[in-house]
């Protein structure tokens, strides 16, 4: 499947679960490690990990591999790899902070809508 097909689904998957302040950051020119960033908020870390574990379970219905998790169990900041997009599911304290789409140089206003 398509990179831009699978933002697709990720992004309406975490829109239907109540995933605020969705942004697709385009890196694929700063980073060899992948080549889009999903940030999504979470209201909890309880709902950071349920967010996760959902687009998780849609990617294994389409059939699509991925490394696993990172943060899980308690954090306020859950990572999902999927090689070629990596989902980062933050508390809006956690995102407060660590200020993804700045230390990635992509203004908010920038962010790829799909």
């Amino acid at each position: 499947m398509q990179t831009q097909n699978l933002l697709k689904i990720i992004e309406n998957e975490l829109d239907q679960r109540k995933g605020e302040d969705i942004a697709i950051l385009d890196v694929h020119d700063k980073t060899s490690i992948t080549d889009y960033m999903v940030i999504v908020t979470s209201t909890s870390e309880r709902h950071a990990n349920s967010l996760c574990n959902y687009v998780s379970e849609k990617m294994k219905e389409l059939g699509v591999q991925h490394p696993g998790f990172e943060g899980k169990n308690g954090s306020d900041w859950v990572l999902l790899d999927l090689n070629d997009i990596i989902l980062h599911v933050m508390t809006a304290q956690a995102r407060d902070f660590y200020q993804l789409e700045k230390l990635w140089s992509v203004p908010a206003d920038e962010s790829i809508s799909l």
